[in-house]
């Protein structure tokens, strides 16, 4: 899946700690699944096929202010 076809929810390029479009951000895919970006986590050992990520809380709060939750 391309970028371009997820809707971004949250940050701009402009933001604070972005470059080149790559801080953490949350974007909503055409089916209505939500794709977290960040910092890959090594909290604990994700299963086969899964990472964790990390995203500052703001970033998940502008999210759910963007989906008007």
């Amino acid at each position: 899946m391309a970028r371009e076809h997820l809707t971004r929810l949250t940050g701009t390029v402009d933001g604070p700690n972005c470059d080149d479009d790559d801080c953490p951000n949350v974007y909503r895919t055409a089916t209505g699944s939500i794709l977290v970006q960040g910092n890959v986590s090594d909290a604990f050992r994700a299963p086969e096929g899964e990472v964790l990520v990390e995203i500052p809380e703001s970033v998940l709060k502008e999210a759910v202010r963007a989906l008007g939750w």
